[in-house]
């Protein structure tokens, strides 16, 4: 066991209001929601459908919830949903997502309906933050009567759709920034001593412990495997502190643990991580990685119905 330090709270004591109002002080917005992320799915009006699921409504600024739906919606068609930026800090889940549906949605015309939620957490991701306003970690709290409104208002818009889902891919990344910035934040938050860990160079998935599809894994692996790198375990053939069940491959609990991966009982569910940091890996191909994460999820997932 190691420390960190944080410089926000006592240690061995949760944080309190004071100690959350100075968190939240501390955070600046660094990029834009509107330029980055807004203006890319209005760009998309003209092909694919746009819905506003929510808008949060934060002191500092509101900010609308899109997703994008295939336009030749067809109620015959099982359901894949994907879902990036539920880290808003985490680039290439919310540029991937986009990218995704610019180049290649609409070869899945007739084949599936397409639900694409880009941007979770704008807020986080104007902010380059892992957590809300309230610090709270958006995927932590997929639960009842959440506490984090990215989460409620996205469950709120699968809830329609529960029980016609085949996948769900929701992307994110594994940083430097992990251990350097939110996993000490967290623990001193919590009040808890901080457990120092390893970042992985290259990509890996989160599958279901409780429903685990190692064929879909590993089909998604071998497609990105093509565009990057895929993380080795460390020493103790684990990889952030789990158990290494396949190549590149380790499993959670998803929906104990509130995840986003879990909110639709899809038959085939995953967690996409992208190590950004990587010299091996430049921000393109962290973007493409995650792009051949989804298609390689849903050309396994669609041959198998």
């Amino acid at each position: 066991m190691s420390t960190a330090f944080y410089p926000i709270g006592t240690p061995g004591h949760a944080w309190g209001a004071p100690e959350k109002a100075q968190w939240l002080a501390r955070q600046t917005v660094r990029r834009s929601y509107a330029a980055e992320v807004l203006a890319k799915i209005d760009a998309l009006r003209g092909r694919f459908d746009v819905v506003t699921y929510g808008e949060l409504d934060y002191a500092s600024g509101a900010y609308p919830l899109l997703a994008i739906r295939s336009r030749d919606w067809d109620d015959a068609l099982p359901v894949a949903l994907v879902t990036g930026g539920v880290h808003g800090y985490e680039t290439s889940g919310v540029q991937g997502a986009l990218q995704f549906v610019d180049r290649h949605a609409a070869d899945y015309a007739g084949r599936c309906n397409l639900l694409v939620a880009p941007c979770v957490s704008p807020w986080g991701y104007e902010r380059i933050q892992r957590w809300n306003a309230l610090a709270l970690d958006p995927n932590r709290n997929f639960t009842a009567d959440s506490p984090a409104p990215e989460s409620a208002a996205l469950m709120a818009l699968v809830q329609p759709l529960a029980g016609r889902f085949l996948m769900h891919i929701d992307l994110h990344e594994t940083t430097d920034s992990d251990e350097g910035e939110f996993r000490p934040a967290l623990a001193a938050r919590d009040g808890k001593p901080f457990e120092a860990d390893s970042v992985p160079d290259g990509f890996y998935l989160c599958a279901d412990s409780l429903n685990p599809q190692p064929e879909f894994q590993q089909a998604v692996i071998a497609t990105v495997a093509k565009v990057t790198h895929i993380a080795p375990p460390d020493a103790q053939g684990r990889i952030i502190g789990s158990p290494v069940v396949a190549h590149g491959v380790i499993e959670y609990p998803l929906k104990a643990l509130g995840l986003c991966a879990g909110i639709t009982g899809a038959r085939y569910t995953t967690t996409t991580e992208v190590y950004p940091d990587s010299p091996r890996a430049t921000p393109a191909q962290c973007d493409d990685a995650q792009v051949a994460a989804v298609r390689g999820g849903l050309e396994y997932a669609l041959a198998q119905r």
